[in-house]
């Protein structure tokens, strides 16, 4: 039962480094590493993190996933037996699903300045969260047959409502009113969903209300 318990911890450790995987690939490239050797040191870091049992002592996700996984970065790339080991490795060892390929696009377009590589990770994670939040809801109206009206409707979850209502109303054979209370649905939707994604990284849901909050104040910057 114990080692069950341990393979679904491990499992869930492993999905969440493909999730967040692109916020370190980002803060390394902002420390200086070329392209070749972030993509690297990326690999290894996960499979440090899953291997050694970096994580072993936040049992494995205590605490804020997003502070422990910087600070076990950190750790990692100023221990220069590990940098050069990773290096000569050229990441042989891989746990987890990374497209460095579609990794570097999305950093090339980050700001060229103003950005330490700590505020381009909590940038990154920040925009993670709300993706897979977004994922979510998408999946959910997908499902239900809903995906076309779901692409119309999502850019209301911006909180800049600039939908056309009355034309999209037209277009989907529904009236103003019954648009906007499904407005109004999506948005709830998706808040639920925000809140689930941040409590897979926290430790207790006393600790989703000031996640949240950080978050939205990084993407706010």
């Amino acid at each position: 039962m114990a080692g069950g318990s341990t393979t679904g911890a491990e499992a869930a450790l492993a999905e969440l480094c493909e999730r967040y995987w692109f916020p370190v690939y980002a803060f390394v490239r902002r420390t200086g590493a070329a392209t070749d050797d972030a993509a690297d040191l990326t690999q290894a870091f996960f499979a440090r993190v899953l291997e050694k049992g970096y994580l072993k002592s936040a049992t494995p996700v205590r605490g804020r996933f997003r502070s422990f996984l910087l600070g076990s970065l950190r750790h990692f790339l100023s221990n220069e037996r590990d940098w050069d080991r990773a290096l000569k490795r050229g990441g042989a060892l891989v746990h987890v699903s990374l497209d460095f390929d579609d990794g570097e696009r999305r950093y090339q377009l980050e700001p060229s300045s103003d950005l330490t590589p700590e505020r381009i990770y909590e940038r990154r994670w920040a925009l993670q969260v709300l993706d897979e939040a977004l994922t979510r809801v998408a999946e959910t109206h997908v499902r239900a047959g809903r995906g076309p009206l779901f692409q119309q409707l999502k850019s209301t979850l911006t909180g800049n409502d600039t939908l056309a209502y009355p034309d999209v109303a037209r277009d989907f054979g529904t009236s103003e009113g019954t648009l906007r209370v499904a407005v109004h649905r999506l948005r709830k939707q998706f808040a639920a969903a925000l809140r689930a994604t941040i409590a897979e990284t926290v430790d207790s849901p006393q600790e989703i209300d000031d996640e949240l909050r950080y978050l939205l104040g990084v993407i706010a910057r």
